[in-house]
């Protein structure tokens, strides 16, 4: 199979089957093929999907293939997704066909890895132009063996990468105000949405203070800004939140501010990034939601997801930067307590394929966090 730039080919991973991964990709499946320009193909087990297009009440037909080179099926050969059929990637053996609903599962863990693997592989050998991953369960991953913190560091290992970053990404829409002029010349300018980049992420609170350094925001800087740029026509405008509370009060509640974040942000405005901050992280993230600024690096998980998923949980998408491939995902976890109750929202999926579609096609683009926005409304 070959990349197609035009009618690109986007795997969907079918992430943990106890969780909403499964009933949100068939559930979203007509709305993907009707709506957005792309080659669906699903990566997991076609049983699972099955029972799932059972609960949602669908007439989802799930025809089963295999990138295995003695297969008689290959890639080459995938249907185009229509609306009641869904090709399917075998992924994962018969052991999870015993998962419970909500429950942490070895063989849902297992499954999920293989599924992940299997799509990256086929994503590393251009056989498909990017992956949209449905939620794991990071403990059943590791009760398969697997000890990875999370999506973002398996594809990061996966793609033998070490500068990489989690975005999570909220395209503009009718109710997104137009960024704030900073200058008089500057005039009315271009929405491209909001993102948030983090400097730590999938680790315990108790370990932040020592991860974060001068290199390790810097380097979160360049990401947000190389990522932003091309999305619009002009510079993006990044604000960078503060560690401890009041961005530290000059010293009196903490010196990262001081001794680590502002020096950060220093280097940046020498290479010629727009960068501002830090700011208090309770205030930068209403500036930014009335279009202060493009971008946000936060310090730590729950500082930057927190407030863009109140600002649109069902709209935001999970962007990798710094990989070799094209990577979105949902912007939610598994949701076991909502699983199998065929009432999985199924928003944020359809915007994460949407995504991966605009970055496959922009022209120009390079694999990874290299891409063009711009047409992203027209897909809508």
């Amino acid at each position: 199979m070959s990349i197609d730039h035009i009618t690109p080919i986007i795997g969907i991973t079918m992430g943990d089957a106890a969780g909403v991964g499964p009933e949100i990709i068939v559930g979203a499946w007509k709305r993907i093929v009707e709506e957005i320009l792309c080659r669906p193909v699903v990566f997991g087990h076609p049983e699972i999907l099955r029972r799932a297009a059972v609960l949602r009440q669908t007439d989802a037909v799930v025809a089963e293939y295999s990138l295995h080179p003695t297969s008689r099926q290959s890639g080459s050969d995938l249907p185009k997704g229509e609306g009641n059929r869904i090709p399917c990637i075998v992924c994962g053996n018969e052991n999870i066909l015993r998962v419970q609903p909500g429950s942490v599962d070895a063989a849902a863990g297992e499954a999920a890895f293989q599924a992940i693997t299997t799509a990256v592989d086929a994503a590393l050998k251009k056989e498909i132009n990017a992956v949209v991953t449905a939620p794991i369960h990071k403990g059943a991953l590791n009760l398969a063996g697997h000890h990875y913190p999370g999506h973002t560091e398996l594809l990061a290992e996966r793609c033998g990468v070490d500068d990489f970053a989690m975005m999570l990404y909220l395209p503009p829409d009718e109710n997104t105000p137009p960024p704030i002029p900073l200058s008089k010349g500057e005039g009315t300018v271009e929405a491209n949405g909001l993102a948030v980049v983090h400097v730590t992420l999938h680790t315990a609170m108790r370990t932040i203070f020592d991860l974060i350094d001068i290199e390790s925001v810097l380097a979160k800087i360049r990401l947000a800004d190389g990522f932003m740029s091309r999305i619009g026509n002009r510079q993006p405008r990044i604000g960078v939140c503060s560690l401890n509370p009041h961005a530290g009060e000059d010293g009196l509640f903490g010196s990262e501010e001081i001794d680590v974040i502002r020096p950060a942000i220093e280097q940046a405005q020498a290479e010629g990034m727009n960068v501002t901050g830090p700011f208090p992280a309770d205030t930068i993230m209403i500036d930014a939601q009335n279009g202060r600024y493009d971008a946000v690096v936060a310090m730590f998980h729950d500082q930057g997801h927190i407030a863009l998923k109140l600002l649109g949980m069902h709209r935001a998408v999970n962007i990798t930067l710094g990989l070799p491939i094209i990577r979105t995902s949902v912007a939610h976890g598994t949701a076991f307590d909502k699983a199998w109750q065929g009432t999985a929202d199924v928003g944020s999926l359809i915007e994460a394929v949407r995504v991966a579609v605009n970055l496959s096609q922009s022209e120009g683009a390079s694999q990874g966090e290299a891409a063009n926005l711009r047409r992203l409304n027209s897909l809508r």
